[in-house]
């Protein structure tokens, strides 16, 4: 699998988003086919860590496409973001489910030490999961996605068939509600996908 240059990642994050789907995170052994992603907007959007602004925590954000942004949920865990569109812009699509499709004993093992595991399919269910699964931490933000060492995202090796557009999970009213903030893309009927599906 050979990593997808900067141009692919260098568009709005709400085309993005449904592009990356079925797409392959390739983080050391573990390859994660990516079945669920989010779409933020930047200071245009108030779902958006950037909405106010930058702030030291949200830097990666305005940087160059195609860099990772990892962030500490409420301390508890760590989500990943890819950057999207243009430097200043903002953008950035959330990574919040997948199907390990390599390494899933490396996944696995990850997932039990740090909590409960019942299938393979819940591995990287959800966006905390996901990251543990990967390997992936808050020290990891700002790694760069196209310089193909270790840490990159491949294309799509098959059609996807049919994306679900709902609502995105866990926001306040305002940035959920409007139609045009229906920014949650996932893969109709996939087993990986977090709830609700």
């Amino acid at each position: 699998m050979e990593p997808l240059p900067r141009t692919f990642f260098e568009r709005p994050a709400r085309e993005l988003a449904p592009r990356l789907l079925g797409c392959h995170l390739v983080a050391g052994e573990v390859v994660l086919r990516i079945t669920e992603v989010e779409a933020y907007e930047g200071p245009t959007d108030p779902g958006s860590h950037a909405f106010r602004g930058r702030t030291k925590r949200n830097a990666t954000m305005f940087g160059e496409a195609g860099h990772l942004y990892v962030y500490r949920h409420m301390g508890l865990h760590s989500c990943c973001n890819i950057v999207a569109s243009t430097v200043d812009h903002a953008n950035g699509c959330l990574i919040r489910a997948g199907e390990i499709v390599q390494g899933v004993e490396i996944a696995r093992a990850r997932r039990s030490a740090a909590g409960v595991t019942r299938r393979d399919s819940d591995l990287a269910q959800g966006p905390g999961r996901l990251t543990v699964a990967l390997g992936l931490t808050w020290l990891d933000d700002g790694l760069d996605l196209c310089e193909g060492a270790g840490l990159y995202v491949a294309d799509r090796t098959e059609p996807v068939g049919e994306i679900v557009v709902s609502p995105r999970v866990g926001l306040r009213p305002e940035a959920t509600e409007p139609p045009e903030l229906h920014l949650r893309f996932h893969l109709a009927g996939d087993p990986t996908v977090s709830r609700p599906r």
